[in-house]
């Protein structure tokens, strides 16, 4: 029941730093912020994946792969924006 907790938490804060992010972006047209606000949908979108995994589940899927894939572009698409700066 702890582990549900946590990981919800963790998904939801995500989920927050993206609206935020991506909030914040429409205002300013900042593009860091797009790239930064793209990667918190991932990583967010990975912590769901996370949720799903441990604790619904449980033994009867293995999302590894695919968690570890979303991850790894969300982390790809900040670094992308980190690279491209403003032009």
């Amino acid at each position: 029941m702890v582990k549900l907790i946590i990981y919800l938490l963790c998904t939801l804060t995500s989920i927050a730093c993206a609206v935020l992010a991506f909030r914040s972006y429409f205002q300013n047209k900042f593009t860091l912020l797009f790239w930064t606000g793209l990667s918190f949908a991932g990583l967010s979108l990975s912590n769901f994946l996370l949720l799903l995994d441990k604790t619904i589940l449980l033994t009867t899927v293995d999302l590894l792969t695919l968690r570890l894939s979303v991850t790894l572009i969300a982390l790809l698409a900040l670094v992308y924006g980190l690279v491209q700066g403003e032009k």
